[in-house]
């Protein structure tokens, strides 16, 4: 364990409901995954070829199947 994260369990009870609740706000907040460009660029990259399959004869459609809501 780090020294940082000894003194912050050390001094935890020391510290208020509210300042509590900021600590673990900022602890999830650090945990959050930035974006990755790259991540849409394959999303965009996978919709293009699936947009382009049936046409290239690729895959096959399936023809309409009806809906039984009413």
């Amino acid at each position: 364990m780090s020294a940082a994260f000894k003194q912050v369990i050390e001094n935890i009870e020391n510290l208020s409901s509210d300042e509590k609740a900021l600590v673990a706000h900022c602890l999830i907040s650090s945990l959050e995954v930035k974006h990755d460009d790259s991540v849409d660029q394959a999303w965009g990259e996978l919709a293009q070829q699936r947009f382009t399959e049936p046409e290239s004869g690729a895959v096959k459609g399936v023809l309409g199947m009806k809906s039984k809501i009413k």
